[in-house]
């Protein structure tokens, strides 16, 4: 473990792209679009990329016999990837589970012959079965990280082939993540693509680029680079690997040859010349360089594979905290989910660069990837924009335990012995592709192993740290570059399993004061419920936090959160800066003004309203094809152009051309009575196109004058009329619970939970309080005589029973229930003979995120228990 006290000089680099050099593109197939590109390398690559989310057919459930070549689709819907199951989707904690098929016709070029065809896919949840002209290619398990099938076998160049896919989100046992509060809908929602090249090539992201010795003077550059022979004939390959620095100027190279046999994979092992004065990466100056991999046999050029890297290095200390190319740094910054308004978690690279955007525009370095591998195109996006990466392994928990069956409120590790080695095995693969895809990306600070698994019977605890110190070590096998994190470790006795501890809400108040040993980082605090526009204020929320270096050992603080989210507790996903549809709350302008010195605009106020005014973020979508979009805004303003409060009924529609809303032509917010809404005069949704041409928008209010604006789509097919625009897809809240396959009768959902108390006496931590251990308890401070407790169970709660045992009788003590842990409702008071058990029953139940005891004098809790539907 020496390693981990050193200083990990790292030469990070970005997330491998494959760049070609290829002819003008060729949009005359719409659903085989070339992804344009350019290798910085002489000559051309015979590698092609094709990006293939265009033009998809899709049908909900599980349609028997959809597989085959000859199956009639002609009725199934017309979609575009990305794609989710939950379309359109605006927060609803409930989400459709089970099967969803998609079909498409591949027309394969004849100079595919020889060459080898890969379908490559950035993320699909969470279970897909692919299928080529009837035949499985195979089978992949897994919703948050990128996979390949080699489909050379199935394909037939110069034919019509049929792909179809065979996907469902249900719930397993042996696949994580097990728990967790976010939704999870399935579907294709990340991109797909096909990628023809020579049997002799560059592998799935082949490349691993540090830097063994680096400083402000000089960088020396590693490349290991696995090469795949997947030709009938060993093979002598020449590597030569050229650098390339952030203006396009060839630094330095350095060439190996090698045999490969048939079959084989290999790597070439390389260490370049030296450069002079590398442009260190920072999140004020992203400086990135590229790797280009050019692999020749007998002089000919048989791949090539560029890979964008960016030179820095960290420390992290356990008694000074972070450091970042030798100087200290305290870093802040959100917890970010990917889903968003409409599309749900079928977001668009564009869409995620924005997201960085907004959080940096705020003064924030870092962001927490919650709670799952994050798309490459999230993890590029930072490496450009200079934000710092927490990557994060969906090992995740929640709690109120409410047994198997869904993800709401199962344990993080499972129960059964039988299932443990498969689910290991699921979180293993899990990390190991995370690792792989983003490894060579600046802005990956650390490996995350998880969040907050403590979320587990204390029965099975011991194995849960028994298994994240094996994840550790397999961390450092995959990576010895970077620090292993454990996210959420509050509880649970797992703080000390990683290389880093990131503590969650309350945990930073439980080691305020203590230096934990560890390196360390609030990874959450705040958890401020609140519908635009909100309060002034930064959400601290009671967590120990002041928004600056507090403690010397102490590396940084991330919010949580940076923007609204999808969640199974409903409200619960409320916490952002930011609302759903993107939309700064009055939180995200007092980090903007207190953080990167920007003053708060004038807020809105009611006004005699003239003219509904639409923007967008910009005037053209560039790549209409899934990549790229724009954000629309929609502004109830006066004759003077100036922005009003008032919040009228608004709807946004296509008017002409190939744009596309994740309803369709058109969309409406409302004011009131509806999941799309106009608020505080203002409203926002993200267009997609998937044809090149012109897209008239309009916006309307009724008694208003309407106002429309013009987005010019490029590099794709032209857009041929009305006849290519997907059919209208009305916005339906989904109201199955899924979540009645358990039983919930008498599930503790204060087990581990957050808590928040009037004070501590020494080492009598709240956390004490909902450890399951009766031996254990809270004590308020000697001079605390009105001492109060709240736990909540971080989701809105039905609670008919709460059971609350002191450590010493009282006369009286006042039970309240809380939506926002500030307004607050009497549930029982009682007054009469001490009592040391507290027992509140009724078939009438105390809702509320937050629930609170109050007395009239010290006493400690050895338990508060919150129970849903009890008998």
């Amino acid at each position: 473990m020496q390693h981990l006290k050193s200083l990990f000089l790292i030469c990070a680099s970005a997330a491998s792209l494959q760049m070609s050099v290829m002819a003008a593109p060729n949009y005359n197939d719409p659903g085989l679009t070339p992804e344009p590109g350019k290798a910085l390398s002489n000559g051309t690559s015979p590698r092609m990329e094709y990006n293939f989310n265009r033009e998809w057919k899709f049908q909900m459930g599980d349609i028997t016999g959809a597989q085959a070549t000859a199956f009639d689709d002609s009725q199934w819907r017309g979609i575009h990837l990305p794609h989710s199951f939950s379309m359109p989707y605006f927060l609803s904690e409930r989400f459709y589970v089970g099967f969803g098929w998609y079909r498409k016709t591949l027309n394969a070029p004849a100079d595919w012959n020889g060459k080898r065809v890969m379908l490559d896919f950035d993320g699909a949840f969470q279970e897909i079965q692919v299928f080529v002209n009837g035949e499985l290619a195979g089978t992949h398990l897994g919703g948050y990280t990128g996979f390949r099938f080699d489909i050379t076998k199935l394909v037939k160049p110069g034919q019509k082939n049929v792909i179809a896919l065979r996907v469902n989100n249900l719930w397993r046992p042996t696949l994580a993540p097990r728990g967790g509060e976010h939704t999870f809908s399935g579907g294709v929602y990340r991109d797909v693509h096909i990628r023809v090249m020579n049997p002799v090539h560059v592998d799935w992201y082949g490349t691993f680029v540090t830097t063994p010795v680096i400083s402000k003077e000089a960088a020396t550059i590693s490349v290991k680079t696995d090469v795949v022979n997947d030709s009938e004939k060993d093979v002598t390959a020449s590597l030569k690997t050229l650098i390339y620095a952030p203006n396009g100027k060839e630094l330095t190279s350095v060439s190996t040859t090698m045999k490969i046999d048939a079959g084989k994979t290999i790597t070439f092992d390389q260490t370049a010349p030296e450069i002079k004065n590398p442009e260190l990466w920072t999140p004020k100056t992203p400086s990135l360089y590229t790797a280009v991999s050019e692999l020749t046999i007998n002089g000919k050029v048989a791949d090539t594979y560029n890979t964008t890297f960016g030179c820095r290095w960290v420390k992290w200390d356990k008694d000074t905290g972070f450091y970042l190319n030798g100087e200290r740094l305290y870093l802040r910054g959100a917890n970010v989910h990917q889903d968003r308004a409409g599309w749900g978690d079928a977001a668009t690279d564009a869409a995620f660069a924005r997201d960085v955007q907004y959080m940096k525009d705020i003064g924030f370095e870092i962001i927490r990837g919650s709670h799952y591998p994050h798309d490459q195109g999230f993890v590029q996006a930072c490496d450009k924009l200079g934000m710092f990466f927490w990557s994060e392994n969906c090992f995740w928990g929640t709690g109120g335990f409410s047994g198997d069956g869904y993800w709401g409120g199962a344990p993080a590790y499972p129960v059964q012995t039988s299932q443990r080695q498969e689910f290991e095995q699921s979180v293993r693969n899990s990390l190991r592709d995370m690792i792989r895809i983003h490894r060579n990306s600046p802005s990956i600070l650390c490996w995350s192993m998880c969040n907050e698994v403590f979320f587990t019977r204390n029965q099975e605890l011991g194995e849960v740290r028994r298994f994240l110190k094996e994840l550790v070590a397999y961390t450092h096998e995959l990576d010895p570059s970077r620090l292993a994190a454990v996210g959420g470790v509050q509880r649970g006795q797992i703080d000390k399993t990683g290389d880093i501890a990131g503590y969650n809400g309350d945990g930073a108040r439980l080691r305020e004061y203590l230096n934990p040993g560890i390196p360390n980082i609030v990874s959450e605090y705040g958890s401020t419920i609140s519908e635009r526009p909100g309060d002034f204020i930064p959400g601290f929320g009671g967590d120990g936090i002041q928004g600056k270096r507090v403690y010397e050992w102490r590396s940084g603080e991330i919010l949580w959160c940076g923007i609204d989210h999808g969640s199974v507790g409903g409200r619960y996903g409320w916490m952002g800066t930011m609302d759903y549809h993107r939309l700064p709350k009055r939180l995200w302008y007092w980090y903007r003004e207190n953080y990167a010195g920007v003053k708060h605009p004038e807020w809105p106020t009611a006004g005699e309203a003239y003219e509904v005014k639409l923007t967008a973020d910009k005037n053209e979508i560039k790549y209409a094809d899934g990549t790229d979009d724009v954000q629309l805004f929609a502004t109830i303003v006066d004759k003077n152009g100036k922005a009003l409060s008032n919040s009228p009924d608004v709807t946004i529609r296509i008017v002409s051309g190939p744009g596309e809303l994740p309803t369709g032509s058109s969309i409406t917010f409302q004011n009131k009575g509806s999941d799309i809404k106009i608020i505080e005069g203002k409203c926002s949704i993200d267009m997609r196109a998937y044809y090149a041409g012109e897209t008239v928008v309009e916006a309307t209010s009724p008694g208003l004058k309407s106002n429309r604006i013009t987005i010019k789509s490029s590099n794709a097919p032209a857009y041929k009329g009305k006849e290519q625009n997907l059919k209208d897809l009305p916005y339906v809240r989904y109201t199955t619970d899924h979540s009645k396959v358990r039983d919930t009768t008498n599930d503790d959902q204060g087990i581990f939970r957050p808590t928040y108390v009037s004070s501590t006496s020494g080492d009598y931590s709240p956390a004490y309080a909902v450890d399951q251990n009766p031996a254990t308890y809270w004590m308020p401070a000697s001079t605390d005589k009105t001492p109060w407790f709240t736990v909540t169970p971080e989701r809105f709660t039905p609670a008919n029973r709460l059971e609350i045992d002191l450590t010493k009788a009282v006369p009286y003590y006042l039970l309240e229930s809380s939506m926002d842990n500030k307004e607050w409702s009497k549930v029982s008071e009682y007054s009469g003979n001490a009592v040391k058990e507290i027992r509140f029953n009724s078939n009438t139940p105390a809702t509320g995120l937050f629930f609170r005891i109050s007395f009239k004098e010290s006493t400690g809790i050895s338990r508060f228990s919150v129970y849903v539907n009890s008998k």
